[in-house]
């Protein structure tokens, strides 16, 4: 599949981050929602599923922060799914499904424990290929996911990761300065009132006047996210919750796909190894999940049709692998010939 590149008509990072994200228009996809309590009984989830032919490919995505199966990628992915008719799955972090988790806690860039459950549920419901893909937060969260496990991942077959934040100490320094300020001040807008409405329910759960005084997410992060999941600080988080930490250590055929203008994560802060099952990917354009194609006024299509390439990538390989290996000669017939 050719690699990606800008339309000439929207130039610049911040237009292909934006202008997917508000002006093309998202597709329409039939959702059928699950509710799962979680692993401790005291809270739940939403799983949005769209269903396919029984025994054809799954694909489940892990959205970014602050978003939702109605996020225009989650849409744009899920329709080229069910256009298919393969099987896919968007779980929501909590409290992103639009009604709050019941639980102190939320969700965060590192939070492989959470995606194991959810995958280690789903997987035996499919008896086909099965795949997982994680855009930006839940990218990220995909890949320390894929890294902790190892070989205990394999129960997946291939994984995608799109625009993840796999510096987060870069990527909060980035959107704390000039425009990328807008994107901050958007995310906090969601987040503060979840936050504010989790103190209602739980009193001295944190520093109600820290949060209020919050101006980044750096700060929020101080408050809120860390505390709240078992880090020391914000800076204690971003260290520890960071993919780039992990990338050596993933088995599963894995795309990782930035692009080298995206104003979450510049290009200088990208890792340049990986292991070898670990394919990187960064194109000079693209912005954060944007990669809008086709003439104006463009189309959603070229991240879903990636992804999807290289999960058909690693199904043919695997199919010749299979075939190479029943065509081969046994030991025996070596030897007795």
């Amino acid at each position: 599949m050719p690699g990606y590149r800008a339309p000439f008509w929207l130039p610049g990072g911040d237009l292909q981050t934006i202008y997917p994200a508000v002006r093309i228009a998202k597709p329409d996809v039939a959702f059928r929602r699950e509710r799962w309590d979680t692993p401790c009984g005291q809270d739940f989830i939403d799983v949005d599923f769209v269903d396919g032919q029984p025994g054809a490919p799954f694909v489940m995505l892990f959205h970014g922060l602050e978003g939702s199966s109605n996020s225009h990628y989650a849409r744009a992915l899920m329709a080229a799914v069910q256009a298919r008719g393969w099987q896919g799955a968007i779980p929501h972090f909590r409290g992103c499904s639009g009604e709050a988790n019941l639980a102190p806690r939320f969700y965060h860039s590192g939070d492989a424990e959470e995606l194991d459950w959810i995958i280690r549920r789903l997987r035996p419901r499919f008896d086909g290929p099965f795949y997982v893909a994680g855009v930006s937060l839940g990218g990220n969260a995909l890949l320390r996911w894929l890294g902790e496990q190892q070989h205990g991942a394999d129960i997946v077959d291939a994984a995608v990761s799109v625009s993840a934040p796999l510096d987060l100490a870069a990527g909060g320094a980035a959107l704390s300065n000039g425009f990328n300020r807008l994107y901050t001040r958007m995310f906090l807008e969601t987040l503060k009132p979840k936050a504010l409405a989790k103190l209602e329910h739980f009193p001295g759960l944190f520093d109600r006047a820290a949060l209020l005084a919050s101006r980044d997410l750096y700060s929020f992060d101080n408050v809120v996210t860390a505390p709240l999941h078992g880090y020391r600080d914000t800076d204690d988080y971003w260290h520890r919750a960071s993919a780039k930490h992990v990338l050596h250590d993933i088995t599963v055929p894995t795309l990782v796909l930035n692009a080298r203008n995206d104003p979450f994560l510049p290009g200088k802060h990208l890792p340049e190894t990986a292991s070898r099952a670990v394919t990187l990917e960064y194109p000079e354009t693209g912005g954060h999940v944007g990669f809008p194609a086709g003439p104006f006024p463009g189309r959603k299509a070229w991240l879903p049709r990636r992804i999807l390439h290289f999960f058909d990538e690693v199904r043919g390989q695997a199919h010749a692998r299979a075939g190479a290996s029943t065509t081969m000669p046994s030991l025996t017939s070596w030897t007795t010939s």
